[in-house]
């Protein structure tokens, strides 16, 4: 009895912790949004104290899906391979940071994964073709630059939970399918990030958080 009464004190305090904390990065976000929109604060610093690379240098731009891989395999992301995601952005963003997250790290080589945040409308409402302009526009910077290209497929999703009744399958198909087709004309490389993540139109239940 005394345990069932600990708990039903405890829990609106934790409850109103997870709140406060939510409506602190809620809040957060709104204002790097007004002064950083494209967040080039996050890696300035990280960007700065980089040792020089002992090998070829490949950098991977993305969103919170390349931004979690960190958690996943630290050890991975050395000075070789730094990890430039932020959760939540969209191709926008990553095109206004790609000098600063990628250029100016002088890579042989840079992974780019966008698009998904692009079809939850993170930043507002984008066509297809907005997406697709800017993959084009890194690319292209990439390579004037001597820097080959690795475009990755968008990750199954059957829904967005953010954006519920988001019709995600279909857009993701035919954005997977326009990044493969424009990789090949460009002399780029397609990682199939989809063809080995997905069942049905789903991700994995292996790869799922529920």
């Amino acid at each position: 009895m005394i345990a069932m009464l600990l708990m039903a004190c405890s829990t609106p305090a934790s409850a109103q912790a997870d709140d406060a904390a939510k409506q602190r990065a809620a809040a957060e976000a709104e204002e790097r949004l007004h002064q950083d929109w494209p967040w080039l604060g996050r890696y300035r610093s990280a960007n700065a104290a980089l040792e020089p690379a002992t090998v070829p240098r490949i950098v991977f731009m993305g969103d919170s899906i390349t931004q979690g891989w960190i958690d996943k395999v630290p050890g991975f992301f050395t000075a070789g391979r730094p990890d430039r995601g932020i959760g939540g952005q969209t191709t926008p963003q990553m095109l206004l940071r790609f000098r600063q997250d990628v250029i100016a790290l002088k890579p042989a080589i840079v992974q780019i994964m966008g698009g998904t945040n692009d079809i939850a409308g993170n930043t507002g409402p984008m066509a297809p073709e907005q997406t697709q302009a800017n993959i084009m526009s890194m690319t292209e910077l990439a390579q004037s630059h001597g820097i080959r290209v690795i475009l990755a497929s968008i990750p199954p999703a059957a829904n967005f939970p953010w954006r519920p009744g988001l019709a995600t399958i279909p857009r993701i198909a035919a954005m997977n399918v326009w990044l493969r087709t424009y990789a090949a004309s460009v002399g780029a490389t397609y990682a199939d990030y989809w063809g080995a993540l997905h069942d049905g139109d789903a991700l994995r239940r292996e790869w799922t958080y529920d």
